[in-house]
């Protein structure tokens, strides 16, 4: 069966650094595009940033670029997302997705999420 399965969330300080993982199976892996999305309380989904599967493309959302960076590891089924410069805003979960802009759950395969606060 198709598993994505993020990790990584917690606390941290406005201005601090967290690295999200997301580890895959069920499916080929190395062949899909990849997404990060977040969901604050009382919000949308938000799309975050997008991998091609040979990781030579990505895209961010406005609000997260030139903090955060997307990548990926096709031998260890593994899609990272580096959050640095955390601010308030960026507490959400945070899922991983199949698709190259996934934003909602009735496409492709979604993981269950982590959480992360960024708070003083």
């Amino acid at each position: 069966q198709v598993q994505l399965v993020e990790s990584g969330g917690g606390l941290a300080q406005p201005g601090g650094s967290l690295t999200l993982s997301c580890a895959a199976s069920g499916f080929t892996f190395s062949s899909a595009s990849m997404s990060w999305a977040r969901q604050a309380p009382g919000k949308g989904l938000e799309w975050v940033s997008g991998t091609s599967a040979n990781s030579i493309i990505t895209y961010y959302a406005d609000s997260v670029k030139g903090r955060f960076t997307i990548s990926r590891d096709n031998a260890k089924n593994t899609l990272y997302l580096q959050m640095n410069s955390l601010k308030p805003g960026d507490t959400a979960l945070y899922y991983c997705a199949t698709g190259l802009r996934a934003t909602t759950k009735q496409n492709g395969y979604w993981g269950q999420g982590t959480q992360v606060t960024v708070s003083s």
